[in-house]
C-alpha cells in the first residue's frame, strides 16, 4: 500500500513511511568545526536526488559529452579523470569525517569513461576504507557501457559497483538529435544489454516535456517504448525546466522551442504509468515534478494513476510557468 502525504497543491506518494529524500545541491567544501577546509570539490557539484544521504567522491571532472542543450551542470569544467592519489586522499578524509557510511556516490558525469584498471583501484579503495558501506553508485551513460567489454563491466561490478545512473532523456530519435545527446535508441539498447549481461543495475532518468509543446506525444511514446525494451531496475523522471545560459533557454527565447503546458506534462506522466510493462522502482519525486510520488511498479501504479488524474482534474493553472532552476 502506498503512503500518501499531502503537500498543499501536490501529493507525495511513497511505498514506505520513510521521510522523502531532500533535494539540494551538494556542498562544494567540507570543513571542520574550526572552519578549516579539509577537502575540496572542483566546480559545481551535483548528485541525483535518490543519493541525498550518500557521501560524494569526485572521480572525474565534468562531463565527457557536455553538449546537451538543456544542461548546464558541467559548463564550468573541462572533462578529465582526477589524479588517483587525490581521490585516495579524499576517501581517507571522508573516512575521518564520517564514522559510519552506508552509501557512496562517485561523481562527476560519466565516471564509467575512466579506464577499467583505474575504476577497479578506486572501487577497491572505497571497499577497503568503508567496509560497512551497503551501496556504491556512479554516474555513467549507456554509451559508456558500449566502450568497454562485458568482461570489463563484470570486473567493475564484482569490484563493488551496485548501481549506475544513466541519462536517457528521451526515446524519440528526433528529440535525441535536437538536444544533442550524441546517443541513439540503438546505442541505448546495445549499452543496456551489455550492462545487464555484466549484472550492473541501472537507474535511467528522463525528462517530461523535452519534446516541447509540438512533439509531446512523440517524445513520451518513444520514451516509453524504449524503456519497455531496456527495462532498467529503477527509473527517475523529472519535468522539464530551463536553466539560464543553456542553448535550450536561447531556443525558448527565440520561439524555436515552445514550452509544453503543465497539462501536457501530466498527460505524459499518465501515459508512462499506463504503458510501462516491466517491474521497476519509480523515483517520481523530483522537485520539478507537478505530482511527486515514488514506489515500486506495478504495485503502486493504481495509486499513482489516481493522483495523476486528480492533478489533471484540477487543471493546474498555478503551474503555468514551468521555467525554473534545473536541479538534479
Amino acid at each position: 500500500m502506498a503512503l500518501i502525504i499531502n503537500k498543499g497543491y501536490q501529493a507525495y506518494i511513497s511505498s514506505s513511511a520513510s521521510k522523502p529524500c531532500s533535494l539540494l545541491l551538494a556542498f562544494h567544501v567540507i570543513g571542520n568545526q574550526a572552519g578549516e577546509t579539509i577537502m575540496q570539490y572542483e566546480g559545481k557539484v551535483y548528485r541525483p536526488w535518490p543519493e541525498a544521504n550518500s557521501i560524494l567522491i569526485q572521480t572525474t571532472i565534468g562531463c565527457s559529452i557536455n553538449t546537451c542543450t538543456f544542461c548546464s551542470m558541467f559548463d564550468d569544467k573541462r572533462f578529465r579523470i582526477r589524479d588517483i592519489d587525490d581521490i585516495f586522499a579524499d576517501i581517507d578524509e571522508l573516512r575521518r569525517i564520517f564514522p559510519h557510511v552506508e552509501s557512496i556516490f562517485l561523481i562527476d558525469g560519466n565516471v564509467m569513461t575512466a579506464r577499467t584498471d583505474f575504476l577497479l583501484k578506486v572501487l577497491d579503495r572505497v571497499k577497503q576504507v568503508f567496509p560497512e558501506s551497503k551501496k556504491i553508485s556512479m554516474y555513467s551513460g549507456l554509451n559508456d557501457f558500449r566502450r568497454k567489454t562485458v568482461s570489463e563491466l563484470k570486473e567493475i561490478k564484482d569490484a563493488g559497483l551496485d548501481l549506475a545512473y544513466c541519462g536517457l532523456e528521451s526515446g524519440d530519435p528526433i528529440v535525441l538529435e535536437r538536444i544533442k545527446k550524441r546517443m541513439t535508441r540503438e546505442h541505448a539498447i546495445e549499452g543496456m544489454a551489455m550492462a545487464k549481461e555484466a549484472g550492473i543495475e541501472t537507474l535511467l532518468s528522463f525528462i517530461f516535456g523535452l519534446g516541447g509543446k509540438e512533439r509531446s506525444r512523440e517524445h513520451i511514446e518513444g520514451t516509453v517504448s524504449l524503456l519497455n525494451i531496456l527495462q532498467p531496475e529503477q527509473i527517475a523522471p523529472m519535468a522539464l525546466a530551463v536553466q539560464p545560459g543553456t542553448e535550450l533557454e536561447r531556443e525558448v527565447q527565440s520561439g524555436e522551442f515552445i514550452l509544453p503546458t503543465p497539462m501536457q506534462v501530466l498527460e505524459e506522466e499518465k501515459y508512462l504509468l499506463e504503458n510501462l510493462n516491466f517491474p521497476t522502482y519509480y523515483w517520481g519525486d523530483h522537485g520539478n515534478n507537478i505530482a511527486t510520488m515514488k514506489g515500486q511498479l506495478p504495485q503502486c501504479q493504481p495509486d499513482f494513476l489516481e493522483h495523476i488524474n486528480l492533478h489533471i482534474a484540477k487543471n493546474p493553472v498555478a503551474k503555468e510557468n514551468v521555467i525554473k532552476t534545473f536541479s538534479w
